[in-house]
């Protein structure tokens, strides 16, 4: 009985990993129109980005350590993506209000998208597991922050007809902004 109690269990487990990346993403995908709350609690649509490269980079959870040296990163290097005319998102599954005092916190400049049920997690097929809160301290005031979903820490480049140009599943935080403006000087210089 223990023996297909094990079999079953391993069984469950492989769909379940099949099933997770049975929407996976590769380079040369194109990435349908998304859309989402952004830190402000407005609507950001993708459609509405017209940029020649888009940079969508999933990180598990606003205000700790290794995302917040993601986004200030990327947030140090926004010149230098303006001027290869690159828009820069970031998607966690923290709710809109942990994001805005994320955005504030960190005087970061480019829109944090609230991800909250793993609908653009799916679309990119990044895998989630689940959210959680944290409390936080910043300023003297303690925030509890919020997660629906939690991801690993992804990143993709979209060219201007929203396709996959670039995917990193096993990304560094400190790097991450260097890597992708190399990767989009590469591709320009073609």
């Amino acid at each position: 009985m223990r023996k297909i109690y094990i079999l079953l269990l391993m069984l469950f487990g492989t769909i379940i990993n099949y099933a997770q990346n049975i929407n996976d993403k590769n380079i040369g995908d194109k990435i349908a129109p998304f859309s989402s709350l952004d830190d402000s609690g407005k609507t950001w649509k993708s459609s509405n980005v017209k940029s020649d490269f888009l940079v969508v980079y999933f990180y598990p959870a606003a205000m700790t350590g290794g995302c917040t040296k993601q986004a200030c990163a990327y947030r140090d290097n926004k010149d230098s993506f303006d001027k290869m005319d690159v828009s820069i998102i970031g998607v966690s599954g923290d709710e809109v209000e942990g994001l805005k005092h994320f955005k504030e916190s960190y005087q970061l400049n480019f829109p944090l998208l609230s991800d909250s049920k793993g609908t653009i997690s799916k679309l990119f097929g990044v895998p989630t597991t689940e959210g959680g809160t944290i409390n936080k301290e910043f300023n003297g005031e303690n925030f509890l922050l919020v997660r629906g979903i939690t991801t690993p820490r992804w990143t993709f480049i979209l060219n201007k007809e929203r396709k996959i140009i670039y995917k990193n599943a096993s990304v560094n935080a400190s790097d991450d902004s260097e890597i992708v403006k190399e990767i989009i000087k590469k591709q320009i210089s073609k």
